[in-house]
């Protein structure tokens, strides 16, 4: 309520320095950090809590407190908050600030409701409102052709993916005959539902990919740089990962249909190791974090795909964190660079010292995850941490490099160590902290297991591929397959070409 408040004065101060709206925006922030942490206190306390129904047969709105919507709603408040006093100084003496203030408010209020939800209404209606918001921000410049052309990509995917929550929120409806969500997920886990509630988790997998900007939906977001940089960050307080957390919320019903997590698994591992490669060559810094994004959503659709819902809420959390702060923190890394303050020359990693790194960090992971009680892991989670320790193979390959300084492989070997144990330590805290909220990983079927394999075959050839791309970065081919890559192999000019020509026979 505070945050629509100071939406409202932001509208009628459009102008330049809207004091007023901003010290409104920035105490509503501030408000909404505090009552989420007098939620969570209350939520330690008294368990979860789930507020009466402002509607009737079972449809209406209701807010409802658990591990999941306490942890949301603490991020998002505190990234917005983060993200509105950072506007007030990024923006100050723009001729549209006030509007500016007005739409990010609303976009905060609405993702907050969101996470909040008790109810399919809720859910649905907060859900359409942040997309329709974060419209508004993306024109803020609406002279950008790139503006435009991205906003219009991003209504298409909010539409279908809008058209598509909609069709599942009626599917549990009928399956369940109700719209309260926690009386949905209780049967679900009971294993009722049938046939309906198959088809409606196919339907939010659908939304899912689409907020999330999966694979081959995702060039928008690569050109939401358009916007300005606070809109950049505050895609990572619920927006962008709306995705995640409607899987996670409906981890019960996802359950219900193998088939389907098996193509959440196959279309994020994809996406991740997709533009994991092309964020590598980007020149722009904001481009390489948007790609870095769309690699870091696929992960997390990928572990929802696996069921490591508790999992995939850490990596929402800890991304967010470290995604915002890049964005906001993205100028500063371009001024480095300005004031030739580059890093000094990367030791190039041979063959040998690439399979030395990837056996010192199988070996690493091997001993900690004992330390862990390893046996005792799913192997989902055994598999996921397997595909981490990759990267840090990646980054133990260049201080085992002939030419790398001694305090470099100490450096790496202190961050694989470290790596290893804060993932066993804190997915035993993400484990207990939603312990009763969200299942557990059942055991694996035959399906479940080739696609743990083949993931984890194919994220370990990317990483060798990725350790020894110096060595091959010279030869033509490779030369060749760069420019192919930061095109991102041109699935977005496909998508450019049917929107224009979409958009070309709804005009005439």
């Amino acid at each position: 309520m505070a945050l629509a408040f100071s939406a409202v004065v932001g509208f009628f101060s459009p102008g330049r320095r809207p004091a007023g709206a901003l010290r409104l925006a920035e105490a509503g922030a501030l408000f909404a950090i505090l009552v989420a942490l007098a939620t969570v206190a209350i939520l330690a306390t008294q368990g979860a809590l789930e507020s009466g129904l402002i509607g009737i047969n079972g449809l209406g709105l209701s807010v409802r407190i658990d591990a999941v919507s306490a942890t949301m709603f603490l991020l998002v408040a505190f990234i917005g908050w983060v993200v509105i006093r950072y506007s007030g100084t990024y923006l100050d003496g723009e001729a549209r600030q006030g509007i500016f203030i007005g739409w990010l408010c609303l976009t905060l209020a609405s993702v907050l409701l969101l996470v909040l939800s008790g109810n399919l209404v809720q859910l649905v209606l907060a859900w359409i409102a942040t997309g329709m918001f974060l419209h508004r921000l993306l024109l803020f410049y609406p002279g950008r052709v790139p503006a435009q052309r991205a906003a219009a990509k991003k209504l298409v995917t909010a539409r279908i993916a809008d058209i598509a929550l909609i069709i599942a929120a009626v599917l549990l409806t009928l399956a369940y005959g109700t719209g309260e969500i926690m009386p949905i997920l209780s049967a679900a886990r009971a294993g009722t539902g049938g046939g309906l509630a198959i088809v409606a988790a196919g339907f939010l997998a659908l939304a899912a990919l689409l907020k999330s900007a999966q694979f081959p939906m995702h060039g928008w977001l690569t050109e939401v740089m358009e916007a300005p940089t606070p809109v950049s960050a505050l895609l990572h307080a619920g927006v962008i990962n709306a995705g995640g957390f409607l899987l996670i919320r409906f981890a019960d019903v996802m359950l219900l249909a193998p088939g389907i997590l098996a193509i959440l698994v196959m279309i994020g591992g994809f996406t991740a190791l997709f533009a994991g490669l092309v964020m590598l060559t980007q020149p722009a810094v904001k481009t390489s974090l948007a790609w870095s994004t769309i690699a870091q959503m696929g992960f997390m659709i990928l572990e929802c795909g696996l069921t490591l819902f508790p999992l995939a809420l850490l990596h929402i959390v800890a991304h967010s964190l470290y995604k915002a702060h890049s964005f906001l923190a993205s100028g500063g890394a371009v001024e480095l660079i300005a004031a030739n303050r580059r890093p000094g020359p990367v030791a190039i990693p041979r063959a040998d010292a690439v399979a030395r790194a990837f056996f010192l960090a199988l070996a690493i992971y091997g001993i900690v995850g004992f330390g862990f009680g390893f046996q005792h892991k799913s192997p989902q989670a055994i598999a996921l941490g397997a595909i981490l320790i990759f990267g840090v193979a990646y980054m133990l390959a260049q201080g085992l490099a002939d030419a790398a300084p001694k305090a470099l492989t100490r450096r790496t070997v202190v961050y694989a160590v470290a790596t290893s144990v804060s993932y066993f330590a804190l997915q035993v805290f993400a484990i207990w902290l939603t312990s009763g909220v969200l299942p557990v990983a059942p055991a694996p079927g035959p399906l479940q297991w080739a696609l743990i394999v083949l993931a984890v075959v194919s994220f370990g050839l990317v990483a060798v591929v990725q350790a020894m791309f110096p060595l091959w970065a010279y030869h033509p081919a490779a030369a060749g397959l760069r420019v192919h890559l930061s095109n991102g192999f041109y699935a977005n000019t496909v998508f450019d070409r049917l929107l224009r020509g979409w958009r070309l026979r709804h005009t005439s």
